[in-house]
């Protein structure tokens, strides 16, 4: 160990995590990933090695050398197997990029090996090049993130020697957020060599412990699905030329060059303030506040410790804050009705003012206040958009295509806004936004009922916890105005929402395979659907078609309103119904089950049952 320039440096041996043998057993592989089961390697040649050094036992040596750590990215010995140009492309997702990280379950194979992962890397850095077009004698400087899954780590030493082998500069965050890792394009310090040109999450939100993907970043914010393609096809060729001695090139050069800084110190330090400027500087003014926070053994246990915390809050009763990528607990979904039961319970078993819950890498979350009520999709988006519209009165929201009407009626007729509700994904929310300000219309939130919600002023940024830190800010404030009764004052602020008797969401799927396909693509049968039902309910006197609409058949009747989309990824028509009890839910389906019960090859058994037919 020697000091350079002030910093100290470590060499540390990324050792393989997870390396999957297909003649293991599923069980000695969970057995085997277990978190925080390290040992301590002996010098090597003067230098400590660790094998798979955990972010938080980092994250403490870092509080005492300002956090820039040199590292080997562990080698890799697998043999490369012919992919082509299609099997990349069916890696998008939108704007991300997802797939099968682990072996062992069973029709998933695993198609996100380190060879490709290497090749999505290395045209990431092409991508950026081309984008960035930076001086020759300084090269480009890549960050690397990831969630709590168990092939985090070696998919982040396969993408550590895609970049080095481009000739990228590569920093290793180790355990990470999604919004910590765009906020690392924008933080200017040169202590934690920051800003970096791009950056990469390696992540597959509230996905199975088997799959995993990557998100990408650069100042301008998140990769869009054109770059994505871009990215995979550029992916593609580069796979294609790989050879022995150019791997092994890649990974003498990312032995050589890749860093390790805790940057996460930097994102909570952020968060923190903020909470303490809305309460006028208060050092601590979540004092005597009693919130529970809840991770799901994602990336987003620091929530509590770094956060909370230093902010003068109790976290006792804080739940599943480990890192554990096989999730034991619950899916770390914010929508998930298993998770939210189990903040609820977190609550109320610990009498706590608060209960934050997290999605697995931090983009999404949800709240429960004192009582024991959910602060989930149309109620959180309807908090949110409170806070917003005090602080920027008249300001439009834009939500996804799901919302209810009593969410519209909330937000125009009680908070004297605009509701722009457009399409499903979170991308296409906050593009739309982004539009929207751009044409002149002001606004400042971006939200879905998901728990995706970015903000103007947080760069339009998907944020979980900054959503949070909103949410703190308001108590924080309120308490130093001399305001009491814990959540109550973010409870009373959606008073008056109108919130539906019966609110469900079936998904109606399409069968590629059946003849009343006639050869087309589910995409254009499913097209076909919605066309019927728009066609069907033009006739019907008791049935409204929503007047604009940008997704889908959206049609109130019999005191709701139904909505029958095509899904952005999926061969199946999601059907979401909102009435004010299940006599008028059951007639809106009846109204969709007649118009779509001539296509064949949609699967309406889940509507049956609805209805009961």
């Amino acid at each position: 160990m020697k000091a350079v320039s002030g910093k100290v440096v470590q060499h540390v041996l990324v050792a393989h995590c997870c390396q999957q043998d297909r003649k293991l057993s599923t069980q000695y592989r969970k057995d085997c990933c277990i978190p925080y089961r390290h040992k301590l390697l002996p010098y090597i040649r003067g230098k400590l090695a660790w094998t798979d050094i955990s972010t938080m036992q980092l994250r403490t040596f870092s509080k005492f050398n300002r956090g820039i750590v040199y590292c080997n990215a562990a080698p890799s010995a697998t043999i490369i197997p012919s992919v082509d140009k299609g099997a990349f492309l069916k890696l998008q997702n939108g704007s991300d990029i997802r797939g099968v990280a682990v072996d062992g379950v069973e029709g998933e194979p695993v198609t996100l090996t380190e060879p490709v992962t290497e090749a999505i890397a290395a045209a990431f850095a092409a991508w950026l090049l081309n984008r960035k077009k930076p001086d020759p004698s300084k090269p480009l400087k890549v960050s690397i993130g990831h969630d709590s899954r168990i092939s985090a780590q070696k998919l982040q030493d396969a993408v550590s020697r895609g970049l080095a082998g481009a000739g990228v500069d590569v920093i290793q965050y180790g355990l990470a957020s999604t919004p910590a890792m765009f906020n690392s394009t924008l933080t200017k310090s040169e202590d934690f060599l920051c800003p970096v040109d791009g950056s990469i999450m390696i992540t597959a939100s509230h996905l199975p412990y088997n799959r995993n993907g990557f998100k990408f970043f650069t100042d301008a914010g998140g990769l869009g699905k054109v770059d994505i393609k871009d990215i995979l096809e550029r992916a593609a060729d580069i796979y294609k030329n790989f050879t022995n001695e150019g791997l092994r090139e890649a990974e003498r050069k990312a032995a050589q060059s890749v860093k390790r800084v805790d940057y996460m110190t930097v994102y909570t330090s952020v968060l923190v303030a903020a909470v303490r400027k809305a309460a006028g500087n208060v050092e601590r003014p979540l004092e005597g506040f009693h919130i529970v926070v809840d991770a799901g053994n994602g990336a987003g246990g620091f929530f509590a410790g770094k956060v909370l915390e230093p902010l003068g809050a109790i976290t006792s009763g804080s739940q599943f804050l480990e890192p554990d990528g096989l999730f034991p607990n619950h899916i770390p979904n914010p929508e998930d009705k298993e998770a939210m039961r189990a903040i609820t319970r977190a609550v109320l078993d610990n009498k706590a003012d608060l209960g934050i819950i997290f999605d697995t890498d931090v983009d999404r979350s949800a709240a429960v206040d004192s009582s024991g009520s959910e602060l989930n999709r149309n109620r959180l988006i309807a908090l949110m958009s409170a806070i917003v519209l005090e602080e920027h009165p008249g300001t439009t929201i834009v939500t996804d295509s799901v919302t209810s009407d009593g969410l519209t009626t909330f937000i125009e007729k009680k908070l004297g806004g605009r509701h722009h509700r457009f399409k499903r994904g979170y991308k296409n929310v906050i593009d739309e936004a982004i539009r929207l300000n751009s044409v002149g219309e002001e606004s400042h939130l971006a939200i879905e009922t998901s728990g995706h919600g970015a903000l103007k002023e947080n760069h339009w940024l998907d944020d979980g916890a900054y959503l949070m830190v909103k949410l703190l800010n308001k108590l924080a404030s309120a308490k130093a105005s001399g305001v009491g009764g814990g959540s109550k004052v973010l409870t009373d602020l959606v008073d008056g929402l109108e919130e539906p008797g019966v609110a469900v969401e079936l998904r109606l799927k399409i069968d590629q395979n059946h003849a009343d396909l006639k050869g087309g693509s589910f995409r254009e049968y499913g097209e076909a659907v919605l066309q019927h039902l728009a066609n069907v309910v033009n006739s019907d006197p008791k049935l409204q078609k929503a007047p604009v609409n940008y997704e889908g058949v959206r049609v109130s009747g019999y005191g709701g309103w139904f909505l029958l989309r095509l899904s952005l990824h999926d061969p199946v028509l999601p059907l979401n119904i909102e009435a004010p009890s299940n006599e008028d839910a059951v007639k809106l389906g009846l109204a969709v089950l007649a118009a779509v019960n001539e296509f064949k090859a949609l699967d309406t058994s889940a509507l049956n049952k609805f209805v009961q037919v």
